[in-house]
């Protein structure tokens, strides 16, 4: 009994260790079973908990239309509205703009001495070439002043100019040779025959030394605006293209006078030159004649005697 009895003690002892540890596991399980249902509840805010993650990656979706649209807002602020030439000018520099306005008056200068020289060397030619037509058709020097006493120009000046040294040396011919005669000829008609170039060439120096110096001057003004340029870029501490561009934008406008100067002026300046050279050629065969009428007197003048001489 006493065996029974201690095994019936520790079977209802071990059935009741049993049963309250199931006791105690039934509350754990099913207090699972009792939070399942709460996550469903807020099954309404678990898709709200995406929902913050959304701006999270809307943000950079948004601030990439936001920034081309406060850009522009940004550049009409700084840049001008006027990137003309005019407004250009208008914006720059008072010493950039006091470059521009000195090539825009050589440029001027340079175009008007265009016009005018070529005016000039062109009727300086006609009139020379009629000269010299008039000089090899007459068969003494009095003919051909003659021919050309009412037209100006160079050509008459050589006619007359020795017609004065003939009749000047006129008393010592009898008793001299006419080399000494053809000596002051030539002498006179060869400062007449500069004279004549030089005052042709009169302003084309102008050319050369607008064409020369012209680009130099606008690279000092390029020079200035970019170092304007500079110190906008240092004081308003960025290096947005908004701040560079104006400065830089006049600074080449200025070097695009200089050019614009400049090359007008040294090609006028070449074809001047070619112009000129031909005009002295022209001058050139003016002279020759004129010395040959002066040779052809002597020489008739030494004759006319011997056969009066003879004659008799």
């Amino acid at each position: 009994m006493s065996r029974t009895g201690l095994l019936a003690a520790l079977v209802a002892s071990v059935i009741l260790s049993a049963g309250s540890a199931m006791a105690q596991e039934q509350p754990a399980g099913a207090a699972p079973a009792i939070e399942a249902p709460t996550p469903a509840a807020p099954a309404a805010p678990a898709p709200s908990a995406p929902a913050p993650a959304a701006p999270a990656v809307a943000p950079p979706a948004m601030m990439a239309p936001s920034q081309p649209g406060t850009q522009p807002a940004t550049m009409e602020l700084t840049l001008p509205h006027d990137l003309s030439p005019w407004g250009m000018f208008m914006a720059a520099d008072v010493v950039v703009k006091a470059v521009m306005i000195g090539l825009a008056f050589a440029s001027l200068v340079t175009w008007t001495i265009w016009l005018a020289k070529s005016l000039e060397i062109f009727g300086g030619k006609l009139r020379i070439q009629r000269a010299v037509r008039a000089i090899g058709e007459a068969a003494t020097l009095k003919q051909a002043s003659r021919t050309l006493d009412r037209s100006g120009g160079p050509g008459t000046l050589l006619v007359r100019a020795a017609e004065e040294e003939t009749a000047l040396s006129a008393g010592a011919l009898d008793h001299v040779p006419g080399d000494g005669l053809k000596e002051r000829v030539t002498s006179r008609l060869s400062r007449i025959e500069a004279a004549a170039a030089r005052r042709m060439s009169r302003g084309t120096g102008v050319l050369a030394t607008i064409g020369s110096t012209a680009p130099f001057v606008g690279l000092f003004g390029t020079v200035w605006g970019i170092m304007n340029a500079f110190i906008g870029i240092s004081q308003a501490q960025t290096t947005n293209l908004a701040v560079v561009a104006p400065g830089i934008a006049e600074a080449l406008l200025a070097t695009a006078m200089g050019l614009v100067a400049a090359i007008p002026a040294v090609v006028i300046y070449n074809v001047f030159a070619r112009s000129i050279a031909g005009y002295r050629q022209i001058l050139a065969d003016a002279s020759a004649g004129v010395e040959r009428l002066v040779s052809r007197d002597l020489d008739f003048r030494t004759v006319a005697p011997a056969a009066a001489l003879a004659a008799e």
